[in-house]
């Protein structure tokens, strides 16, 4: 998939730049960049998922009780 943006009338380089940061950003791509920049063991990835999991669950108890 391919972001493309084209020049509006009168639109200066900067803006345009602007405009495919907030795309690239939008469509989690800078987020997806960033999380494989580094190598991770998939032990680690299951404990940081488990982790997450155990934080959604105490969040949501704590919203119930």
């Amino acid at each position: 998939m391919a972001i493309r943006i084209k020049s509006r009338g009168g639109e200066d380089v900067n803006q345009m730049l602007r405009r495919f940061k907030k795309l690239c950003e939008k469509e989690g791509l800078t987020k997806d960049i960033k999380k494989k920049e580094f190598f991770e063991k998939p032990s680690e990835r299951r404990r940081r998922a488990a982790r997450k999991a155990q934080n959604r669950r105490i969040r949501a108890e704590t919203k119930r009780g």
